[in-house]
């Protein structure tokens, strides 16, 4: 896990940001079109996920939850005109914020190796003890000339 660093706090702080912006576009857009709105709006939410766990580990993905659930939250309320974007008992609703949560869990539970870009070590080939990793085999002896 990486140290709470500045720079681990910042990631956090812009991943918090993006699961805002998430948030808001996908509790806005998530009954555009039933089902291909939702499915688009959980697709975002993956992605974003994806991104944000590749950028900065496991601390800005908890981050980028907390952005993302603050906004839904806040937009699932009574607007100041009585709209509601995420009605009670709605399962167009449920949909959203169960499948949002699905897919946030499912980023934080891959394995860190996943998103590791270090290249692996070199494979060794059984039954080739004698030679050298890298090195090429020798070549089959060819005939003297005349």
């Amino acid at each position: 896990m990486n140290p709470l660093s500045a720079g681990t706090l910042g990631k956090a702080a812009g991943a918090f940001v993006l699961g805002l912006l998430v948030g808001t576009l996908g509790t806005v857009m998530h009954r555009w079109s039933w089902p291909w709105g939702v499915v688009l709006c959980l697709v975002l939410v993956l992605v974003a996920g994806v991104t944000v766990r590749a950028w900065g580990g496991a601390v800005p993905v908890v981050g980028y939850a907390g952005g993302l659930f603050l906004a839904v939250q806040v937009l699932a309320q009574r607007g100041p005109g009585g709209d509601v974007l995420v009605p009670a008992g709605d399962s167009h609703g449920w949909v959203w914020i169960v499948g949002a949560a699905v897919a946030v869990a499912a980023v934080a539970v891959v394995p860190r190796r996943a998103f590791d870009d270090t290249p692996l070590p070199p494979r060794r080939v059984r039954g080739a003890a004698e030679q050298q990793p890298g090195s090429v085999p020798d070549a089959p002896p060819s005939e003297p000339r005349p």
